[in-house]
């Protein structure tokens, strides 16, 4: 192995505010703790959580790094004394608490997967989060089964892209919402058997001709706002609804006798603040369960567009832009 250097350049939040904010900075290249590996950072994936840190609405949990980027891939060049699962020189995709915006970036050791075989590092560093957010929502949360339906909403967003491949890998229908007949064409090609564009077409009308009057087993929510009502009303009796984010607002006025009527559940959740044990369990279900569909190449991120890691701010302009088709990556 080469030695590793004593400083990294990393893009850091300078002050809370917009794409400019972020600037390149250099600093100590961190060293793993007992159960942490080091990762040579060759891609690290661009998501929404990333823009709300910089304009100051989503502050890292504590004792993670103050720098934006939730995944990364590249090479693992130091192990702690109690990481076992990889070992140096191994080619690995990782979920991080913050820090991805990096030359070098702390993972746990138990979080930590294989980069498939058929991935490029760049798609790679595309994967983890969306693959863990899918995973614990709409199988883990969601409860999908074969046959039954999916709604997604932002059906061609980095983690729609991944909820397509996924639901329809294990047996599901998938119905999605987009915002353009290009993003729509998009989902289509990567298996979707519905895309409803939102600004042209009533969704919940829609849903309901598309399950002839059934509704969806499953939402897929990342909206909120006036969705959370309409979502009530396209679900199916016994529906799932499960939050994972609001473009919209958080807050909505509801009227929850459909709750009861149909017996739904409406649930959600946020990667970040979640244990180190919760997110390891997630990893081990996700290799146990679906890894296998990354290995083959039945499933990769759809990707967007990648920029230099001391091009970032650019990169936070195309995701803010929404006119994104999957995921953005930063190449170290």
């Amino acid at each position: 192995m080469e030695k590793l250097p004593a400083q990294m350049i990393v893009v850091a939040i300078s002050k809370p505010g917009g794409p400019e904010v972020l600037i390149p900075e250099t600093r100590p290249v961190p060293t793993p703790g007992a159960d942490e590996i080091l990762i040579k950072v060759e891609a690290a994936g661009v998501n929404r959580p990333d823009v709300s840190q910089r304009s100051g609405s989503y502050p890292p949990p504590p004792g993670a790094s103050d720098l934006p980027g939730l995944e990364v891939a590249g090479e693992v060049v130091a192990v702690g004394s109690n990481a076992k699962k990889h070992k140096l020189g191994d080619k690995v995709m990782s979920l991080v608490a913050g820090g991805g915006y990096a030359q070098y970036c702390i993972a746990q050791d138990a979080q930590a997967m294989a980069v498939p075989p058929s991935f490029s590092i760049a798609e790679a560093g595309a994967t983890p989060e969306t693959l863990m957010t899918v995973w614990h929502n709409v199988f883990e949360r969601g409860a999908l089964k074969p046959n039954e339906t999916l709604l997604i909403h932002g059906g061609s967003s980095g983690i729609g892209t991944m909820a397509i491949q996924l639901a329809k890998a294990f047996g599901a229908k998938v119905i999605v919402t987009v915002g353009s007949k290009e993003k729509a064409d998009a989902c289509l090609k990567l298996g979707a058997d519905r895309a409803i564009n939102y600004k042209s077409e009533d969704f919940v009308a829609e849903v309901k001709a598309a399950t002839g009057g059934h509704g969806v087993d499953v939402i897929l929510d990342m909206v909120g706002g006036d969705y959370i009502e309409r979502n009530y009303d396209a679900a199916a009796i016994d529906g799932r609804i499960v939050q994972i984010a609001f473009l919209g607002a958080p807050k909505a006025t509801v009227n929850f006798t459909r709750l009861m009527v149909k017996r739904l559940t409406h649930t959600g959740s946020t990667l970040r603040p979640r244990s180190n044990a919760d997110k390891a369990a997630m990893v081990a279900a996700i290799e146990a369960k679906a890894m296998r569909f990354l290995r083959e190449g039945r499933i990769k991120p759809l990707m967007d567009s990648s920029f230099p890691l001391e091009k970032a701010a650019d990169a936070h302009r195309r995701i803010e832009s929404s006119a994104h088709i999957g995921k953005i990556v930063l190449l170290a």
